[in-house]
């Protein structure tokens, strides 16, 4: 994680412009030696934006093909708040498949893991990792990378937030010792009953703490929370 934060989260906090985020997105897929990193989002306006790696080509097609309508990675983060594997979702449908196949022409991946994020007035955006690999390869590669993916994700829509001009600027609340430890070990992957047993008090009590913490980071959800607790450096994992 310091080595991340060294290597690339200084530089994507750094960033100005889109073309930065782009810059992060292409030095992003070279540090995780992956195909493919995509950031896409949609602003309270229903602009759309995006960045990431995918070829010119395959990017055109999709917009031009309205591939948004059937895309079942679009479709099924759009109803989920917390990160998805492919493999999970529907592809059963004949053009789900025709979709994947042709993506697959284009040299998107046969993996992926999604990370979707709502902000403030109905900003949606979804983070991808992309990349072709065994199922048992890329399990290894999710277990290991899971935690701090999320952080990425955050990071950039952190910064898109910025850049159309509607991000939070509460004043930083401080987190409890009990709340930094509830999020700590939620962050290195605890059920809430293992957190709550570690901790010696009861799931309600948990769920207050984290409740706690969430409001006070302006968080959307617990993932969220985690997520921002990392990166404004409350917990190290």
């Amino acid at each position: 994680m310091d080595q991340l934060r060294e290597h690339f989260l200084e530089k994507l906090e750094r960033a100005q412009t889109l073309e930065d985020l782009q810059e992060r997105s292409v030095a992003l897929r070279d540090w995780y030696s992956v195909d493919h990193i995509i950031y896409h989002w949609v602003s309270s306006k229903g602009e759309q934006y995006g960045c990431g790696t995918y070829s010119d080509e395959w990017r055109d097609l999709y917009l031009e093909r309205e591939y948004l309508r059937v895309d079942p990675v679009v479709i099924g983060c759009y109803t989920r708040f917390h990160p998805v594997d492919w493999k999970r979702l529907d592809w059963s449908s004949k053009s789900a498949r025709d979709f994947f196949k042709e993506a697959q022409q284009y040299g998107v991946g046969n993996q992926g893991f999604s990370i979707p994020i709502r902000g403030p007035n109905g900003q949606f955006a979804l983070f991808t990792v992309n990349h072709s690999c065994s199922d048992e390869e890329w399990n290894d590669f999710c277990d290991k990378h899971r935690r701090e993916l999320i952080l990425v994700a955050h990071t950039f829509n952190q910064k898109a937030l910025e850049f159309e001009g509607i991000a939070e600027k509460s004043p930083r609340k401080g987190l409890s010792p009990r709340e930094i430890d509830a999020m700590t070990l939620l962050a290195v992957g605890y059920s809430r009953a293992q957190v709550a047993d570690s901790l010696s008090i009861s799931e309600h009590t948990l769920r207050v703490y984290i409740e706690s913490a969430r409001f006070k980071l302006g968080a959307m959800n617990t993932t969220h929370a985690v997520a921002r607790a990392m990166q404004q450096g409350y917990i190290v994992v």
